[in-house]
């Protein structure tokens, strides 16, 4: 456990402008605060739509070149190829829900801890005969052991959070997705109350689905996030809803025979929420400079320090687990 150096706390604060109002702002679990260089990236995409170039299409493909890339480091995934843009948390999860080939019978275990957007897109399946299970679990923990127990073997598809909303339980997901791994299960992992928080590696959590709204710990504006699938999940979805930018030569307006693109770009479908991206991508590029090991570090530290005060006044109970490795940034009590 280690706090970020002070020089570098104070040059990050000074970018918040909410701190000149003398409060503290604690709720990012919710949505966050918005640095002045992500408004800066706003205002000025938006002031040259408005009096500029006005069709700024052309150059803003380097920005969203450079925003895929950044989320890529951000949760070490196998290029960035395998990021597409998504509204949100529930829009990423449905293109994998609702794309997947389901039959009569297939298992899909969801835990009544989740947020309802974890649940939703899968329970929607009931109708073409899914079976779906949500097991009951105490405190909001759900351990790689109780999952194993509640598996079967016709289980197809494993959801859970990266980190509970309620409780602050944060699962041990590279164990889990050994787990799925082994059992030839899919890992779908909503990540928005984890990304930007603590670090995420897809790649060593074998994680086939990450799916994170960015208003919280990405420090991004409300209407952005991402979704990463892995080729061989890619492969096993007929995508439910194309538009012209799925194709693989978008540009080519005559080729009305064109396969899907090769990469997660083909879930975009038509355009984007480009000023958006623009915030994202600066919220991303000043997290990335500090560093997600760095903000873990901090954000443990300052949490321990707080649960173990609480714990220490008679009648207050803290819910979220004294593991450092076993939560991230939300304390409940």
């Amino acid at each position: 456990m280690a706090l970020i150096p002070p020089t570098t706390l104070d040059r990050a604060r000074s970018l918040f402008p909410y701190l000149a109002s003398g409060h503290v702002y604690l709720n990012h679990a919710a949505t966050s605060p918005l640095a002045t260089p992500v408004v800066n990236a706003l205002s000025a995409h938006i002031a040259n739509r408005a009096t500029g170039e006005i069709d700024t299409y052309g150059d803003d493909l380097p920005m969203i070149k450079e925003w895929r890339k950044n989320v890529c480091r951000l949760i070490n995934a196998e290029g960035p190829e395998r990021i597409g843009f998504a509204m949100n948390t529930s829009d990423a999860l449905n293109i994998v829900a609702a794309g997947l080939p389901w039959r009569d019978g297939n298992h899909i275990l969801l835990n009544n801890a989740e947020f309802p957007a974890n649940l939703h897109p899968f329970l929607h399946l009931r109708r073409h005969g899914v079976q779906v299970d949500v097991m009951q679990v105490e405190n909001g923990i759900v351990t790689p052991e109780i999952i194993a127990h509640a598996l079967r073997p016709d289980t197809r598809l494993l959801a859970i959070s990266a980190v509970q909303f309620l409780s602050g339980y944060r699962a041990d997901l590279e164990a889990i997705g050994a787990l799925c791994r082994d059992r030839s299960i899919l890992f779908v992992v909503d990540g928005i109350q984890a990304v930007g928080a603590v670090p995420i590696d897809v790649q060593a959590m074998h994680i086939d689905c990450l799916a994170a709204g960015a208003q919280k710990w990405q420090m991004s504006p409300q209407g952005t996030g991402f979704l990463y699938v892995t080729d061989d999940l890619q492969s096993s979805i007929t995508q439910q809803h194309v538009g012209w930018l799925s194709v693989a030569t978008p540009w080519n307006f005559k080729d009305l025979d064109q396969e899907l693109d090769g990469s997660a770009r083909r879930y975009e479908g038509g355009t984007l929420n480009i000023t958006g991206m623009h915030a994202m991508n600066a919220a991303l590029t000043m997290l990335l400079e500090v560093g997600v090991d760095a903000i873990a570090g901090h954000i443990l530290t300052i949490t321990g320090v707080l649960m173990q005060a609480l714990t220490g006044i008679e009648g207050v109970h803290c819910v979220t687990p004294a593991d450092p490795n076993r939560r991230a940034g939300i304390v409940t009590v």
